[in-house]
């Protein structure tokens, strides 16, 4: 079952942004899942820690994935602008990846998030993610203010609208 989701997943991310309508995923006003996922040295993290507290930024992304280079940048500035307010997790779905690899991009790149590793697809499926590059913005009453999927999206303006609320 979870080879089938990973499977259907990576399919997905192959498909043009264009293909993908950004309503897929979690709707706007969903109670945000707080699962619990382990960090790159297998620690349990639980999301209960985050959610309803301050807005919490999640990517769900992979070394490999071109839609999620593109987004970095955003990301990155998203992160220089509201840091302070929002909490910022990565969630490596781990689909063709090591602990070992995904280090190496974090040491390279240097994504402005604390890495989580999916490697039983609990996150993805709680929160429904249709491919990388896949983001949900949750509010601070933890409720999903955002989602969207591609290399193209507007994450400081949800993030101002997220924040001010």
């Amino acid at each position: 079952m979870m080879r089938f989701a990973l499977a259907a997943l990576a399919l997905t991310i192959a498909l043009p942004a264009a293909a993908r309508a950004q309503e897929e995923g979690l709707a706007p006003g969903t109670i945000a899942p707080a699962v619990v996922v382990n960090d790159l040295d297998g620690k349990p993290v639980n999301l209960a820690q985050y959610l309803g507290k301050r807005p919490v930024v999640l990517e769900f992304w992979a070394t490999w994935c071109g839609n999620c280079a593109e987004l970095l940048p955003e990301v990155k500035a998203a992160h220089a602008a509201y840091g302070k307010d929002a909490e910022f997790l990565g969630v490596n779905v781990t689909v063709n990846q090591t602990p070992a690899r995904v280090r190496r991009y974090l040491t390279e790149h240097q994504p402005p998030y604390r890495t989580l590793w999916d490697d039983k697809g609990i996150a993805v499926r709680a929160y429904k993610a249709p491919a990388t590059s896949y983001v949900v913005i949750v509010d601070r009453e933890g409720k999903v203010a955002y989602s969207g999927v591609g290399g193209e999206q507007d994450l400081q303006g949800a993030l101002r609208k997220a924040v001010a609320e």
